[in-house]
């Protein structure tokens, strides 16, 4: 099968779900409109920013002066704590309450930090908070399940440009992780082991989707992407979730979360967006058969100007994308490991 020339639809093991690929869209390499680099911001201090250190937030708390990770409960949140459970069911209108806590984690007290900027050992801190709060939420009852996850840029719908993420913490586990769930479920009952684990023995020998790799994690482009760069970032021995991390793993784990979005500034000499988020056990009960993996979604697709949208056959049939996840890796594993700006 000529897997780089002809459409083809591939198959993703996490979510038993297809998603279409048109190789012959792209086959010369882009000629079209190039960006000039961008300057980036480098402003330590925002007056006006509700993230920055000493600073009044809109609920009008004001915040510590803090010099590290900052984490507080979202002054807006999308999920509430404290409603009474209610079920609405009218014959094919069902609804239900559903409870949570959202919480805000600032990377840095620095205003324009990105974590393709921070050194290494500061997106450990990162990671460390994102355990435990991990740990914490998921002992809360009524909590089965927590997701930390990052929409970087304004196009990606980042309400403020202080680097930061979210946690969200709720009674449900959500869809997209229930299928994960069953699928690595199944895969786990038939050979007790993990199907990430196969799947990355499997990139590993083949390297051909590999774009960054160290003692203890690997970075890749999914056989089955549907971003145009999207990279999926999971460790190489089998654990659940982020907290049964160890010090040296945390810091493998900070060194690869750079080396990506490094990679990703210097595709198109940009602050480069995406939304990134981790898939981990629910919190309900031991969950054995999760393969705990960070995921980027990025859009943009030409250049720091150019997106790829998800419209028409999209939203309406299947995912599909023109570059093949060979071509992305390909290009993202021949860029610099050192930032444009530096």
């Amino acid at each position: 099968m000529k897997i780089n020339e002809q459409s083809h639809r591939r198959y993703n093991i996490l979510t038993d779900e297809w998603v279409l690929v048109s190789p012959h869209r792209t086959k010369r390499p882009w000629q079209g409109k190039k960006d000039a680099p961008t300057v980036l911001p480098k402003i330590d201090y925002d007056p006006d920013c509700y993230l920055c250190p000493g600073n009044t937030r809109a609920n009008g708390e004001v915040n510590p002066n803090y010099n590290s990770t900052f984490v507080f409960t979202n002054d807006f949140a999308a999920l509430q704590q404290d409603i009474v459970e209610e079920t609405y069911e009218d014959d094919m209108l069902k609804a239900k309450t559903e409870t949570g806590i959202c919480k805000v984690v600032c990377f840095s007290p620095n205003h324009s930090l990105t974590l393709p900027l921070m050194e290494i050992e500061d997106i450990a801190k990162v990671i460390d908070l994102w355990k435990k709060e991990y740990v914490e939420l998921g002992k809360k009852e009524g909590i089965n399940h927590v997701q930390i996850f990052e929409n970087k840029g304004a196009i990606m719908g980042c309400s403020n440009p202080h680097p930061h993420g979210q946690i969200w913490a709720q009674s449900s586990i959500p869809e997209i992780v229930l299928k994960k769930q069953e699928q690595q479920a199944k895969y786990y009952k038939k050979t007790g082991k993990s199907l990430l684990s196969a799947y990355i023995q499997k990139e590993l020998s083949l390297n051909e989707r590999v774009i960054a790799k160290n003692e203890h994690f690997v970075a890749l482009v999914p056989f089955w992407a549907v971003w145009p760069y999207e990279v999926m970032i999971a460790p190489i021995q089998h654990y659940n979730n982020i907290q049964q991390l160890n010090k040296k793993e945390v810091d493998s784990f900070s060194e690869i979360i750079k080396e990506v979005t490094v990679r990703y500034d210097n595709l198109f000499e940009t602050s480069f967006p995406y939304s990134s988020g981790i898939h981990q056990s629910p919190t309900d009960k031991e969950h054995p058969e999760w393969h705990f993996h960070m995921s980027f979604y990025p859009p943009l697709l030409r250049s720091a100007e150019v997106k790829k949208f998800m419209v028409g056959y999209e939203m309406f049939a299947n995912p599909q994308r023109d570059i093949t996840a060979e071509q992305a890796a390909n290009t993202l594993k021949g860029l610099s490991n050192i930032h444009y700006s530096l």
